[in-house]
């Protein structure tokens, strides 16, 4: 590793200048000791230098589900701003190729961590629309819990807005609808299987069969708020352990910044089938256009032997 010297130092802070001590303390201890868990605060230290102040708190929770363009604000001049700081704090190169599938923060810090340590970047987030989420799912409306997703290789994360309209709602309770603590596990549970549907587990040639994804076991789970209609709960989950037929993932949900519920682990049982390749179907055969048949001229007749 390089040596940090005091020139480095003095040029550190000019860099970082307009970004939290925080941020700068952050990038000098990287710099001395290459120590990668330092590298999420400096992120988010730069990243915040650059988002407008009324939308900074956002980022105090560091939501790794928070979208740069449509959270943040952040365009794609501004993004670049970003990087040459990156580049300039951290001693890295990066491809402009590289940042097209940076969506989310979470991608932003593990594209970060992945190429200070030389791994493979993971595959990019996948935005999922609730259309599409119905498509998938096994599990179908009026008990499907989940909104817009996004899925990768980390985990996935969720939302549902409570519309008071449920119809467990009519009785729990009387006049006092609460959304019920078995509800949100099972929102839990439904993220865990859209995570495996979407091919973040699989063997070759195989797929995970939605038909054979069942609840399984839970451990470690507690509530830490009422949850109430017109809250919007936002999910997540990680998986822990995934090996056929078993998946255990860690979740949580929350309601802004306040944690709403926790479990340690959620254990789906699952299956695979084999793929299914589409196969093109062979273009017809257009037979060839049909040739005008060149008529042969009629013959002339023959000339008689006898002169007329």
């Amino acid at each position: 590793m390089k040596p940090f010297t005091a020139e480095d130092d003095v040029n550190l802070r000019e860099a970082l200048k307009r970004c939290s001590a925080a941020t700068y303390e952050a990038a000098a201890q990287f710099r001395k000791t290459g120590n990668t868990e330092h590298l999420p605060a400096i992120v988010l230290g730069i990243i915040e230098r650059y988002v407008e102040p009324d939308l900074r708190a956002k980022l105090k929770d560091a939501d790794d589900d928070l979208r740069i363009i449509e959270d943040l604000g952040i365009d794609s001049l501004t993004m670049m701003e970003i990087v040459v700081l990156v580049e300039d704090v951290l001693q890295m190169t990066i491809n402009n190729e590289e940042l097209r599938h940076l969506r989310t923060l979470g991608d932003v810090k593990t594209f970060i961590e992945c190429k200070v340590r030389g791994l493979p970047l993971p595959k990019p987030t996948k935005f999922i629309p609730i259309e599409q989420i119905a498509a998938v799912m096994p599990i179908q409306p009026p008990f499907l819990f989940l909104g817009e997703a996004s899925v990768n290789a980390h985990g996935a994360n969720a939302k549902y807005k409570i519309s008071g309209q449920e119809f467990f709602l009519q009785g729990h309770f009387k006049d006092n609808p609460v959304l019920p603590a078995s509800i949100m596990l099972e929102a839990l549970g439904q993220l865990g299987v859209l995570f495996l549907l979407e091919g973040q587990v699989g063997e070759p040639g195989k797929t995970v069969d939605p038909r054979t994804i069942f609840f399984t076991s839970c451990e470690g789970v507690r509530c830490h708020r009422i949850c109430r209609p017109g809250d919007v709960l936002s999910l997540s989950i990680k998986p822990k352990r995934l090996k056929s037929p078993l998946a255990t993932f860690e979740g949580q949900i929350r309601v802004g910044q306040e944690k709403a519920a926790i479990a340690e682990e959620i254990t789906l049982t699952f299956g695979f089938v084999e793929e299914v390749i589409a196969l093109t179907p062979p273009s017809p055969q257009v037979p060839p256009a049909e040739q005008p048949v060149a008529l042969s001229p009629a013959p002339k007749p023959a000339k008689s032997a006898v002169n007329a």
